[in-house]
């Protein structure tokens, strides 16, 4: 496993350094290899010690243009040889969604530049784990790459919270993924955020599709992409009542893991795709299946199951084109 993890070089893609000195000043003072200048301002904006954030997040992590970034900041000892320095931000970017990963990552890489204030330790253990999948410390702690898996990430949040929180009204979340909307969540804390979002696409298990999330957005151009409304879409029928009802009773049964429920909402889902089986066929070309919109129309089905199936087939690319 440890070999696999080498074998790709590209699921990390680089390491950052921020620094906020005693005169309040925010810098970021180092990289490994270089990054872009946007990205690199992006980073500056996500991390919690510029003067428009206040508070101090130990962790947080996002996406942007398909690059993950996970940032732990700590606050400078007065026993750290670090003088001049009352916080410091470690920044890693990669290609995988894995929270818990980069978090024990950059805790190990915080400590090192805490003790030795010199990102040169930093740049050693991050080939290391670049090439081996593995870095070991005695007095910082060892990381293995294998032991994190990206299943677990998946899993990792919980389905039950948000069907107590929501209710029959998560047919509604799980409706708009299905079709693949955009989903807005707002929250004054950015951790319940993160702990709410990153769980959304396990409402679609069968995408395994965590690439949607971007679960910390500032309200900037450069991250904001046009947001069209598609009420059509989103209209409730029979089927969504029932996908509901299937929702709340999995969650609220005690005896159930949130990987059950989880199932649960899976092989509903599968039983949606099994109904629209019939409507389609082989396209012309031979290569994949496409809706018969014909076909479906004589079925005669209730207009917001009609609308529904139709909207999941072209969320599923199975429109002729």
């Amino acid at each position: 496993m440890a070999g696999s993890e080498a074998a790709d070089p590209l699921l990390m893609l680089g390491v950052g350094l921020i620094e906020k000195d005693t005169n309040g000043e925010v810098l970021w003072v180092w990289c490994y290899p270089s990054t872009t200048a946007t990205l690199r301002n992006l980073l500056l904006r996500k991390c919690c010690l510029t003067e428009e954030n206040k508070l101090h997040h130990p962790f947080v992590f996002g996406q942007y243009r398909r690059t993950w970034f996970y940032i732990t900041t700590v606050e400078v000892p007065d026993s750290s040889v670090l003088k001049k320095v009352t916080h410091f931000s470690i920044v890693l970017t990669a290609k995988d969604f894995n929270p818990e990963k980069y978090a024990a990552f950059t805790r190990i890489l915080c400590r090192m530049y805490l003790k030795h204030g010199s990102p040169v330790k930093m740049m050693e253990s991050y080939i290391a784990v670049l090439t081996k999948g593995i870095c070991q410390s005695e007095e910082n702690g060892s990381f293995l790459s294998k032991d994190f898996d990206a299943r677990k990430a998946y899993l990792a949040g919980s389905i039950k919270d948000i069907v107590s929180q929501f209710g029959m009204e998560t047919v509604i979340l799980h409706t708009a993924l299905m079709l693949k909307k955009r989903i807005v969540v707002y929250h004054p804390k950015i951790e319940a955020v993160q702990e709410f979002t990153r769980t959304l696409p396990a409402l679609v298990w069968h995408r395994q599709d965590w690439s949607i999330l971007h679960p910390y957005v500032h309200l900037d151009a450069d991250e904001l992409e046009a947001l069209q409304m598609c009420p059509e879409a989103m209209t409730m029928g029979k089927l969504h009542k029932e996908i509901g009802q299937l929702i709340v009773q999995s969650a609220e049964d005690p005896e159930k893991s949130d990987s059950q429920v989880i199932q649960d909402i899976s092989l509903k889902t599968k039983e949606i795709f099994t109904n629209l089986a019939p409507f389609s066929e082989v396209s012309d070309d031979g290569e994949k299946r496409v809706l018969n919109y014909e076909a479906l129309k004589q079925r005669r089905f209730p207009p917001a199951t009609e609308n529904f199936l139709y909207h999941l087939a072209a969320a599923e690319q199975m429109l002729k084109i």
